[in-house]
C-alpha cells in the first residue's frame, strides 16, 4: 500500500510515539556527549596546570624541609 505525501497511515499514534522516543534517544545521545567532552576538557586544563610548574600535594612540601636545613 502506497501512501501520498502528508496522506494519513491510521497508525499517527504509533507514529507519534516513535518520533518520541528518537527525539528522546537523540537528546540522550546529545547529552551524553556533551558530557564527556566537558569532563576530557576538565581532565585536559588539570593536566596542562600539572605540567606548567603547579606543585602536587607533597612535593613543595619535601622542597620546603630542604630548603630550612
Amino acid at each position: 500500500m502506497v501512501f501520498a505525501p502528508g496522506e494519513k497511515t491510521g497508525n499517527e499514534p504509533e507514529e507519534v510515539r516513535l518520533q518520541k522516543a528518537s527525539k528522546q534517544i537523540v537528546q540522550n545521545a546529545i547529552l551524553q556527549a556533551v558530557r564527556q567532552v566537558s569532563q576530557e576538557s576538565r581532565q585536559r586544563d588539570e593536566r596542562d596546570s600539572d605540567d606548567r610548574g603547579g606543585f602536587q600535594l607533597g612535593v613543595g612540601a619535601l622542597t620546603k624541609k630542604r630548603e630550612k636545613k
